[in-house]
């Protein structure tokens, strides 16, 4: 339906009309839209003029529909009510965190990192429902619909609303059968291992690693390359070789010993995104169902970032 100014001056007068009928008279309706009776007055005549019905029987006591003013009266009532429902459900959306949140993410870090923390989050926000998509994309907020955007990146997109949510740290790792005992003590000693790299690039590739103010560049080779954070986790653990892996992907395996942090006094830098990002569009009020899942998200993130150096720090 196309709402043009006559469509939008007649549901504007059909409320004043609806109005009067409730007041009994054009004074009372004035009173309460702090409008002088004959603006009142006017509203009505030019509602009538835009129908081309009569719509009000005046006399010098009293007011009375006419049988086209009962009509309307009726369908005014009705409409006026859809619009104070549609006015309360806003009102409930803008105050308290309910509906459909609609989140994306890419593949590997919505389900190692966002995936575990929706049981909690819906448990503590049972009118909300999420729907998360794993994509390994960029998208466009505004014309795919999404509420929220979770990235890895360096290069923030124009136009976004971005909050940090944690530092993404990368770590160099490979399974025990592949290094049979062997144990690197340079960055140098990498371009010797079959090193697994994730992204678009090309086999030969560059991983720069850093020790307080020492940086060490390496050129490494691999038979292997993949976009994919958790492919590049599985291959390794089949022994096919080192990799550079984020360590959200691989920390139970580190943990467990299924795999070994190669070089632990070196840390993988300017290679990726250092930091998750929440992304929205500007928006003049957040909408409290963005808002709690991104500081919830948050929250969670650091608590286990937090504790993940604790390990570090107490082997």
């Amino acid at each position: 339906m196309s709402l043009d100014k006559s469509l939008l001056e007649q549901m504007e007068d059909m409320a004043v009309f609806a109005l009067v009928v409730e007041q009994g008279s054009f004074s009372g309706a004035g009173r309460r839209l702090d409008l002088v009776k004959s603006a009142v007055s006017r509203r009505v005549d030019r509602l009538e003029r835009s129908l081309g019905v009569k719509l009000l029987q005046r006399s010098t006591r009293a007011l009375s529909m006419t049988e086209a003013g009962q009509a309307l009266h009726a369908r005014a009532l009705q409409s006026l009510a859809l619009l104070e429902e549609a006015r309360s459900e806003l009102l409930q959306l803008s105050q308290a965190p309910r509906g459909l949140l609609r989140v994306t993410a890419s593949v590997a870090f919505g389900r190692l990192c966002v995936a575990p923390v929706l049981p909690d989050f819906l448990a503590a926000y049972p009118e909300l429902r999420v729907q998360l998509a794993l994509l390994d994309r960029m998208v466009d907020l505004a014309e795919e619909g999404y509420d929220l955007a979770l990235r890895l990146t360096r290069s923030l997109p124009e136009h976004v609303v971005a909050r940090p949510l944690m530092p993404v740290r990368y770590v160099v790792c490979a399974a025990p059968a592949y290094l049979d005992g062997r144990v690197l003590e340079h960055p140098r000693e990498l371009a010797g291992l079959n090193c697994l790299s994730y992204g678009y690039a090309s086999p030969a590739d560059e991983w720069v690693l850093q020790r307080g103010a020492e940086r060490e560049a390496v050129k490494v080779r691999g038979n292997v390359i993949v976009n994919s954070s958790e492919v590049v986790r599985d291959l390794v653990l089949a022994g096919v070789g080192a990799g550079l892996v984020a360590r959200y992907a691989v920390e139970p395996e580190l943990r467990t010993g299924r795999l070994v942090e190669l070089l632990p006094g070196w840390s993988p830098a300017g290679t990726f995104g250092p930091t998750a990002y929440a992304l929205w569009l500007p928006q003049p009020h957040l909408p409290p169902k963005i808002r709690v899942f991104v500081e919830f998200l948050k929250s969670r993130l650091e608590a286990s970032a937090s504790t993940l150096s604790l390990t570090e720090e107490n082997p």
